[in-house]
């Protein structure tokens, strides 16, 4: 029998949590809840989830600075709730290491589509082609394995969906994906998503793999289309 993925649940409106709590559980997912940050804190070491779900108002600690905490320890991915519908939050809030970022009110529907999309592309990307678990690109090496990447010689610590994007790309060098490609391709849906997260991906990831981040080696912006992975 297959395994329920562990969610976590770090939000202090306890009729929201309750609700979102039994939709999970209804929808074959195993459900944990934490009313603020420090119980956040330690359901993550005691749970080990395989994804959360972070309410950026919490009643003892801002949740993008939780969001910055638990990246530090752990790559697992997390989906941003918030009340604060701003640009500026969600770029915020993808800069310190979410992968997805809802509003609210939400749909419930609409958070089960995404939650389930992260981990069908979990899983393809896990059964993908042997020959495409180790690749080196130049001065860069992804090891799809052990979700590692190192950049001469140096490990890159990425989020779970920093390297699924840059996985994807260098997997399909040379080739242009638009915004709305790599969204499908990579987050598992293009209904509800938004393409700012991948510009904001982009720009993470460049920071963190090119020397000159201004003028990338790897990620090139093709004006006008999307993005490519090449080597100069």
């Amino acid at each position: 029998m297959k395994q329920q993925k562990k969610i976590l649940i770090i939000e202090d409106e306890k009729d929201i949590s309750r609700i979102l709590r039994d939709y999970l559980a209804k929808n074959r997912y195993e459900a944990a809840v934490a009313g603020n940050g420090k119980d956040g804190l330690y359901m993550l070491e005691l749970v080990q989830p395989d994804y959360i779900i972070l309410d950026i108002m919490l009643p003892d600690v801002d949740g993008i600075d939780l969001c910055r905490e638990i990246r530090e320890k752990s790559n697992v991915p997390i989906l941003i709730l918030s009340a604060r519908g701003s640009d500026t939050d969600k770029v915020l809030g993808l800069g310190f290491g979410a992968d997805d970022y809802m509003t609210k009110p939400f749909s419930l529907t609409e958070l089960l589509a995404r939650i389930n999309a992260h981990f069908r592309r979990y899983e393809t990307m896990v059964a993908a082609p042997q020959d495409s678990d180790f690749l080196r690109l130049g001065n860069l090496v992804i090891d799809k394995k052990a979700y590692k990447v190192t950049v001469n010689g140096s490990e890159v610590s990425l989020s779970a969906k920093e390297f699924e994007l840059l996985y994807y790309l260098a997997k399909h060098k040379n080739q242009v994906f638009s915004k709305a490609q790599l969204l499908d391709a990579v987050w598992g849906y293009d209904n509800y998503g938004d393409e700012n997260s991948v510009t904001v991906y982009v720009r993470r990831l460049r920071e963190k793999i090119e020397k000159a981040p201004s003028n990338p080696n790897y990620l090139k912006t093709v004006w006008g289309v999307g993005y490519k992975f090449s080597l100069d």
